[in-house]
């Protein structure tokens, strides 16, 4: 089994790499393979809510970012786990613009896989992110994996969370939670809604 892990920092070898390096060794050590993506450095687009992904379902109409490279991935994942510097008290926009339009527009290929999001931060604002980082998996059915405390770790400086030994303790946890889970369930998805059609609800008539 496979995990996908997306580097949501602009710095592919910044404190977030070091968080998702942490979980990727405890994850080989239970036998479950991994692969961290960085989302680079570029300009990274923000979903427009044109539906042309609905004509096209499985891909983002803009083809000039990472979005759709990353998304192609889901469907080889079993799992997946993003990572994101604070910036604000809130993720990186960037990931959250490729979270956005990649579940929107390929999110049958990642629907009810576990998931679970890691926070890097300086002081605060990582409580913050990591909720936002959250929210989109429970509207896919994701299984949120938990570890012994939030998933965050702090550092400033490059290379300083290599020193935050609880936040890399936490990550070992959550490895540890994610290979548990992924083995228990053999890999398979999380029914969500089942046999029960959606039905949304609409407040303005």
């Amino acid at each position: 089994m496979k995990v996908l892990m997306i580097n949501g920092s602009p710095h592919p070898k910044g404190n977030t790499s070091i968080a998702l390096a942490e979980i990727a060794k405890q994850l080989e050590k239970n036998g479950i393979d991994s692969e961290i993506v960085w989302i680079g450095n570029k300009p990274i687009r923000g979903c427009i809510a044109c539906n042309k992904c609905k004509e096209k379902p499985g891909e983002c109409i803009f083809n000039d970012d990472v979005c759709n490279s990353i998304s192609a991935k889901f469907a080889d994942a079993d799992a997946l786990i993003v990572g994101s510097p604070v910036y604000w008290g809130q993720p990186n926009g960037a990931v959250l613009s490729i979270i956005q339009r990649a579940f929107y527009s390929n999110g049958g290929a990642i629907a009810g896989k576990p998931a679970a999001a890691v926070a890097v931060c300086r002081r605060g604002g990582a409580t913050a992110s990591f909720e936002t980082l959250n929210m989109p998996f429970q509207m896919m059915n994701m299984p949120v994996v938990t570890s012994q405390y939030w998933n965050i770790v702090y550092g400033r400086e490059q290379g300083q969370a290599a020193l935050d030994t609880e936040g890399l303790q936490t990550m070992r946890a959550l490895a540890n939670n994610m290979a548990w889970l992924l083995k228990a369930t053999e890999g398979k998805p999380a029914p969500g809604r089942g046999d029960e059609p959606w039905e949304p609800m609409h407040f303005i008539r």
